[in-house]
């Protein structure tokens, strides 16, 4: 993610800020200049509704309903406020999901609120309490993301029960809404060339995931897929490949935007990539922004053992799945350039 600054006096503002740390300037987010403006030249009915509630600190510009912002005009259940817990749970998932709404603006893609358009994406945030045994996932626009992937504790321990190296917030948002832009992007006129990087997805869903919850993934699945869980359906290996890419494009414009660089003399990362990190979304070459996050991630997986933490990015990309990730890249460029 870009760095921004406080429109009062410039000190540098972090996304989820409020206020500038400085000059105590009230802020807000304005998604369509990717700037903060400051809330005293802002109109009351310029703030989202949410920001009453502490959970937001976007204006309204480019949303399609008065009283929320882009992000929460997308939220279709929530949290009641007295549900205490299920609100402190909330306040930790709209960060995750408003990262979300940046990138997938950055990448130019439609957003539009399933409460107004069919097609339309809509987020439910609901407790595993509820009568319709709700669990995290998508279907027919509809991205459910169960409260209890809020506690880090939980979160976990399903980690670990599920053998997987990696679970966050953002993993699951960006997921999820792979699976909405699968909808989207491919029809009958371009489905043929993601079936032959991904596998053809009429394949029976349902019997896909059980046969691969009761015999696990393929012998050397590694080779193929980023992820244990993207080898059970060509759907679910869209989704986990669509996540890598975003986790990847977010990574790097972030170090770009603190200039990272990697001067680097005898260190075999010298031949991955040049002096700085490139803007991922400035860059039409993928083998650039691949070659330059193998170095991003190499030295940020350095930095985390230095503290005697887990990698930051715990995965090896193989060929098959660079293959994947460049075709991701060639169709959100082309769908870029004509929208």
């Amino acid at each position: 993610m870009k760095t921004f600054n406080c429109p009062n006096c410039q000190n540098p503002i972090f996304f989820e800020n409020t206020q500038c740390e400085k000059c105590f300037t009230h802020v807000s987010y304005n998604p369509m200049t990717e700037s903060f403006e400051a809330n005293e030249q802002l109109q009351p009915n310029d703030l989202c509704k949410n920001q009453s509630l502490n959970i937001c600190n976007w204006s309204v510009a480019g949303s399609h309903q008065e009283n929320f912002c882009l992000a929460c005009s997308l939220n279709r259940e929530v949290p009641n406020p007295k549900d205490l817990n299920g609100f402190d749970k909330w306040e930790n998932l709209e960060p995750a999901k408003h990262r979300l709404i940046y990138q997938l603006l950055k990448l130019k893609l439609p957003i539009f609120s399933k409460l107004e358009k069919e097609n339309g994406i809509a987020f439910d945030f609901l407790s595993e309490n509820n009568k319709q045994k709700a669990v995290t996932g998508h279907a027919n626009g509809v991205i459910t993301i169960l409260l209890s992937e809020a506690d880090s504790v939980h979160r976990e321990v399903l980690r670990k029960q599920m053998n997987e190296p990696y679970r966050t917030l953002l993993g699951h948002f960006r997921h999820e809404v792979g699976h909405y832009y699968w909808d989207l992007l491919f029809d009958e006129n371009n489905i043929d060339k993601c079936r032959a990087i991904f596998g053809d997805e009429r394949i029976n869903y349902g019997e896909a995931l059980q046969n691969h919850y009761k015999n696990g993934a393929p012998t050397k699945w590694n080779e193929n897929y980023i992820s244990e869980y993207a080898s059970s359906h060509p759907w679910e290996d869209w989704a986990e490949s669509w996540a890598h890419y975003l986790h990847l494009m977010d990574t790097l414009e972030t170090a770009n935007a603190f200039g990272v660089s990697f001067k680097l003399k005898k260190y075999p990362l010298k031949n991955l990539t040049k002096a700085i990190c490139p803007n991922p979304y400035e860059t039409t070459s993928f083998k650039t922004i691949f070659d330059s996050s193998v170095a991003l991630t190499c030295m940020a997986n350095s930095l985390n053992r230095a503290m005697g933490l887990s990698d930051i990015y715990p995965f090896v990309i193989p060929k098959a799945v660079y293959k994947k990730l460049n075709f991701i890249h060639n169709v959100l460029s082309n769908y870029s350039s004509i929208s």
